[in-house]
């Protein structure tokens, strides 16, 4: 979880690998509105988050269902949509934070390629982020190591905080 441009998918990806689970791209489950509103420089509300929040929750219930574990990339800016998916997890969810500066986040966005939303919505949403500081089930990442070195840094962490809280993390 984290703003655009930290790395959520790179992160997310290769902490499913290394645990032998399924990715799931968080922006993929968007509505197509959401996508196209955030195409055009404007931010989500609430809102417009709440059915993509529904959806990745309902992504997470099915794969406990199955029993098999699940990484899916979310921003999850505000503590009120993590407790909603932790709600949807029975509370047996983890977090990722992965968390860096202002500067380091916009030259990651502008150096995309393709990618619908604009370094114009960074500061939106670093002004939307509340972070998960204290919260249960939550480790940080600091985004400005190398990419092996963070995922290995969130899977050790993963690791032990699953030790504490009960959820299952690879």
């Amino acid at each position: 979880m984290g703003v655009s441009g930290c790395g959520k998918s790179s992160v997310g990806e290769c902490v499913a690998t290394q645990n032998g689970m399924p990715f799931l791209e968080g922006d993929q489950l968007h509505p197509a509105a959401n996508v196209e509103k955030m195409a055009k420089g404007l931010p989500l509300t609430d809102d417009d988050r709440l059915p993509w929040l529904d959806r990745i929750g309902e992504e997470i219930r099915a794969a406990q269902k199955a029993s098999r574990g699940l990484v899916i990339s979310c921003s999850a800016l505000k503590r009120n949509y993590r407790d909603r998916l932790r709600q949807a997890a029975g509370g047996r969810l983890a977090f990722v934070f992965l968390e860096g500066s202002r500067e380091l986040l916009l030259s990651r966005m502008q150096a995309r390629q393709g990618h619908f939303m604009p370094a114009s919505l960074l500061d939106s949403q670093l002004q939307t982020l509340e972070p998960p500081t204290g919260e249960p089930g939550v480790v940080t990442v600091a985004i400005d190591g190398a990419l092996d070195d963070m995922v290995a840094l969130a899977c050790e962490e993963l690791r032990g905080a699953a030790i504490k809280g009960g959820f299952h993390a690879g």
